[in-house]
């Protein structure tokens, strides 16, 4: 009876005015505990940011980016949260009504955040680590630029200083003529040639024997200029020079863009003479004549474990400017890992930011490699103006396609039993079988009882399933859709 009477005879104005101070004394709580985070923050700023401090306005800086924020829109991280704790103090103080204590504590909570906080007076935060060190300098870019002989470079910098008996100089790398960040240039009095990258080849069925293969492009067709390698050794002062043995064309002359002029793919091979006693040189250079100072210098790739892997798998140059296809990637990249490949290696010419962002996480975990790529020569390299060239231009395109393959053949072919070049839509799916290894298990005796010989490939049949035809079907309880 006597609450009734303390309610004015009404149990639902009762449990109203009960539900109205509930609700502010729990908006009271919030926006103490608030204050108190955000006042321990001032305290700590004091005295210098912390290290979660920079990497929240790393993060909050780095979403303004991205959206387009200018700098004056943006503002500093602490102001947007000084900003943000007065909005919502104001949202506070008008659901509180005619609650005095809880207006009395958010207007001396507020005016104590006013009197303790100035924005002007915050430091920016500097990346302060010392400047690296010309070694470190080396190895990234070593990692940027893989065809590049930096190391040997800077163990051989005195022959870069004197002469020696032969006529040809060790090159000096700032004399390097670079086209397009990754390609190295040697222009002759018939075409201009266009290296990417060095290897050693010695497989035993070559019938030229152990040499040296240079992919490239060369903007003519059948060239006839004479050219020679310069072969450099690890220890050796002097080069061993040889004439260039063949400028192999590995485009099918019908599929079209068979003109001079147009930077046409090749593997250019120089046969390693005898007295190197089958050993690879550290790196080679090719000029027009014997004694030239040569204006490219590619290291010698020669990557031969102990024992090899399974299978991997190379992915041309990537091109999804606009195309965020970041979770059809991680679907591709783990079930292509569960079919059994040991390692994917992409090819990157431009791809959406969060395809750049799982293709990291991935390359972090050791799963995949990605390599830089650009096109050689005039061709653009913009990202948009790429982009519809490489749609317009097929032929051009599918020509330059033929350099990251032929690069990840010969980088890789001594470290892995199977090599598949798969695009990032395409899935070698055994039908029998649950993984590559078994499939080849079942197929190779197969293969020999047909004909005992080794083969040098081997073809999938190619099925299209396209999303237009994709139809409805259910999905399973503990597996992401």
């Amino acid at each position: 009876m006597t609450t009734r009477q303390s309610c004015g005879g009404s149990s639902s104005k009762c449990a109203k005015r009960a539900f109205v101070f509930v609700f502010a004394w729990g908006l009271l709580m919030i926006a103490a505990v608030q204050f108190r985070h955000l006042e321990n923050r001032v305290l700590r700023q004091d005295s210098g940011p912390t290290a979660e401090d920079s990497i929240n306005l790393v993060e909050v800086g780095n979403i303004n980016n991205d959206r387009g924020a200018n700098r004056d829109s943006s503002g500093s991280l602490s102001l947007s949260r000084i900003l943000l704790e007065r909005s919502s103090l104001s949202d506070f103080t008008n659901v509180g009504g005619g609650n005095g204590v809880l207006l009395t504590t958010l207007t001396t909570l507020k005016n104590h955040l006013e009197a303790t906080i100035n924005p002007l007076e915050l430091e920016p935060l500097l990346d302060k680590r010392p400047a690296k060190t010309e070694q470190q300098l080396i190895e990234e870019i070593a990692e940027r630029i893989p065809s590049l002989p930096l190391s040997d470079w800077s163990k051989n910098s005195k022959l870069t200083k004197r002469s020696n008996e032969s006529c040809a100089k060790y090159p000096q790398i700032y004399d390097l003529e670079f086209n397009n960040i990754y390609w190295q240039t040697l222009r002759t009095n018939n075409g201009t040639f266009q290296f990417f990258g060095a290897f050693y080849d010695n497989r035993k069925l070559s019938k030229i024997g152990p040499a040296i293969r240079i992919v490239g492009m060369i903007d003519r067709i059948e060239p006839i200029v004479k050219t020679y390698c310069q072969l450099w050794y690890e220890g050796e002062n002097e080069p061993k020079i040889v004439e260039t043995l063949e400028y192999k064309y590995i485009w099918y002359p019908k599929w079209g863009n068979y003109k001079q002029g147009i930077y046409q793919p090749y593997v250019i091979a120089c046969r390693v003479p005898p007295q190197a006693h089958g050993k690879p040189p550290s790196s080679v250079s090719i000029v027009e004549k014997r004694c030239d100072t040569a204006t490219n210098h590619l290291r010698v790739i020669y990557n031969k474990p102990k024992r090899k892997k399974d299978f991997a798998v190379c992915v041309k140059g990537l091109d999804f400017l606009h195309e965020d296809l970041s979770v059809r990637l991680v679907e591709w990249i783990e079930l292509i890992n569960l079919l059994g490949a040991d390692k994917i290696y992409f090819y990157e010419l431009q791809v959406h930011p969060n395809v750049t962002k799982v293709l990291r996480h991935y390359q972090r975990l050791g799963m995949v490699h990605v390599t830089p790529l650009t096109l050689p020569g005039g061709q653009p390299n913009v990202p948009a103006f790429q982009h519809m060239y490489l749609t317009k231009k097929t032929n051009h395109k599918r020509q330059n396609e033929l350099i990251p393959y032929n690069d990840c053949l010969y980088k890789h072919m001594y470290e892995y039993e199977y090599i598949a070049l798969l695009d990032v839509d395409e899935v070698i799916m055994p039908v029998k079988d649950t993984t590559w290894q078994e499939l080849m298990r079942r197929v190779l005796p197969k293969a020999l009882q047909i004909r005992n010989e080794t083969r040098a490939s081997y073809n999938v049949r190619n099925v299209y399933f396209l999303d237009d035809l994709l139809h409805s079907h259910g999905y399973f309880k503990d597996i992401p859709k």
